[in-house]
């Protein structure tokens, strides 16, 4: 429970920055008591129509990418798996990247998302039907084949396209950012990844059971080929409409559930929750960061993740190094 106090605090404390710090300096509180009153200015209306919906799709696709990160690396038992390892946060940055490259995206604002979203589904039943019922390895090498997939169909979209401003708003979408979000993005986005991440909470104690192995746990009455659905879908709404809104943002779902899992003496149903409010931590403590580092234009925000990410990924691999030797 202590933890989760902490987790909480620090929570609330970057959701309150994350509405104080911008290029226009604003008092949320004051400017708060203006909205509750109906007094619309300058200042409210910045807070209101871009800093909130910011802030409010990076609690929320944070948390989707942390929550799904635990799930997939207790459902695959495997320190290193997170949601861009099935292919499916491949598959939303394609299904986005097709609709760029169409102009779709200029004719009517909301299809950027949607492709991203289509392209996630799509993504996800591929895997499941190329996975197979029960084959954990199967579904890993199946995740690594749609990856390629989708870097393939990215590069031949940037290859044959002729716009050069096209090529450079598919190359600055990849990177990732909250910028510039609206309600209409977070409306669109918000089901989706809550419909997503009720579907792997749900499910929680049966990644406890699985820690037993899996005839284990189909003996305690676990459906593993129900349980490798819910996982895949539920990791490609949640993710898959993060992707799609804000473009690809990596790592979260690997460092999040590393740094806490000591903290649930490595129950995969208990980090579920507290790597939720981690990511959601780590992405607005990281959109705070980018807004507060001086650049002509703002530094995207999945270059400042794959940065910080990187270098930890690497240190687990010389730990695990160690540790076999």
């Amino acid at each position: 429970m202590k933890y989760k106090i902490i987790l909480g605090a620090l929570l609330f404390a970057v959701c309150l920055i994350s509405l104080n710090i911008g290029s226009y300096p604003l008092s949320f509180f004051s400017v708060s008591s203006d909205i509750w009153h109906h007094r619309f200015s300058q200042a409210s209306v910045i807070l209101w129509e871009i800093r909130f919906p910011r802030m409010l799709l990076g609690l929320l696709v944070g948390g989707s990418l942390g929550l799904a990160g635990a799930a997939m690396q207790g459902f695959l038992r495997n320190p290193f798996a997170e949601p861009g390892v099935l292919g499916i946060s491949g598959g939303a940055s394609l299904g986005a990247v097709l609709v760029l490259y169409s102009g779709l995206s200029s004719a009517f604002s909301l299809a950027l998302p949607l492709g991203g979203i289509v392209g996630a589904l799509i993504f996800a039943a591929l895997l499941y039907f190329l996975a197979g019922p029960l084959s954990i390895h199967a579904l890993i090498l199946s995740g690594i084949a749609l990856n390629l997939l989708a870097f393939a169909g990215t590069s031949l979209v940037l290859n044959l396209s002729q716009n050069p401003y096209a090529r450079l708003e598919i190359v600055f979408w990849q990177m990732g950012s909250l910028q510039d979000r609206s309600w209409n993005h977070l409306a669109l986005a918000a089901p989706f990844i809550l419909t997503g991440a009720w579907m792997i909470w749900k499910n929680r104690n049966a990644l406890d059971v699985l820690t037993l192995g899996e005839e284990t746990a189909q003996s305690m009455g676990v459906n593993l080929k129900r349980l490798q659905w819910i996982m895949i879908f539920g990791t490609a709404l949640a993710v898959g409409a993060g992707v799609a809104v804000c473009g690809s943002i990596g790592f979260v779902g690997l460092v999040v559930p590393h740094l806490l899992r000591p903290w649930v003496k490595h129950e995969p149903g208990k980090l579920l929750g507290i790597s939720a409010l981690g990511g959601a931590i780590l992405i607005l403590g990281a959109d705070i960061l980018v807004r507060l580092i001086p650049a002509e234009s703002e530094l995207k925000l999945g270059v400042l993740t794959s940065l910080l990410g990187a270098p930890f990924f690497l240190s687990l691999i010389f730990q695990m190094r160690k540790r076999v030797n």
